[in-house]
């Protein structure tokens, strides 16, 4: 469902918009700047004027002391920082995962499941580690989607499943990808090479190198190019 757009709070009455709305807005956050202008300069002077009132030894005390401490301290705090939020955002990655495991596993709806299944790759970040356990469900949504999602309208999700088997590292599926990179819609072609690209499939390199150079549409050429140097090196 699409949201409604926001209601303006700036129109009047009469129905007409203020003439002096947005200048107001404007004038507010000049203020806030000034403000903040200002306060900075304060801290500068305030500074300035006790450092010049220090003693000899104080001032020496702080260049070599207490400002290579306070340093030191500040990159402590931050690598635990860093280290904090990387580990929170690893756990929520997890969690949001086995949630929607649990709802890919108990859904009965075919387009349910579907949706569950390309959300789940997403917040995976594209990786197969951490999804064994749904491995030949999505497996068998995503290739029979690639068989079935026929017609014009059903491109998106042909297109999507493609480039999601790549993301499974099962070389099983790569005839039904190469198929798809003849297909009708510049999309689904493109999303083919990715999910090729992704397989580094090294046996249709020379196919990917054909349609690099050949396909009409930009991005197609672009995906293919992209899938051949993964494999470089392979």
């Amino acid at each position: 469902m699409i949201d409604a757009p926001t209601e303006d709070r700036s129109v009047d009455a009469s129905g007409l918009r203020p003439y002096d709305a947005a200048p107001m807005r404007r004038q507010e956050s000049g203020n806030v700047n000034l403000a903040a202008i200002f306060a900075l300069l304060s801290a500068v002077i305030t500074c300035v004027w006790i450092w010049k009132r220090l003693g000899l030894e104080t001032q020496e005390y702080v260049i070599d002391r207490a400002i290579p401490l306070a340093f030191a301290g500040l990159v402590a705090v931050s690598t635990v920082w860093i280290l904090i939020r990387a580990i929170r955002k690893r756990t929520a990655k997890r969690r949001a995962r086995e949630r929607l495991i649990k709802i890919l596993q108990r859904e009965t709806a075919r387009e349910k499941q579907l949706e569950t299944a390309f959300n789940l790759i997403e917040v995976n970040e594209y990786r197969v580690e951490g999804l064994e356990p749904v491995v030949p469900v999505l497996k068998e949504l995503f290739l029979s989607t690639l068989q079935r999602a026929l017609g014009d309208k059903q491109h998106r999700i042909r297109g999507m499943a493609a480039s999601h088997l790549g993301v499974l590292q099962d070389k099983s599926v790569v005839p039904l990808l190469v198929k798809a990179l003849e297909d009708d819609h510049a999309y689904v072609r493109s999303c083919a090479a990715l999910g090729l690209g992704r397989l580094r499939a090294v046996e249709t390199r020379e196919r990917l190198t054909t349609l690099m150079e050949e396909d009409w549409d930009q991005t197609v050429r672009s995906r293919a190019k992209e899938a051949v140097e993964r494999m470089t090196g392979c």
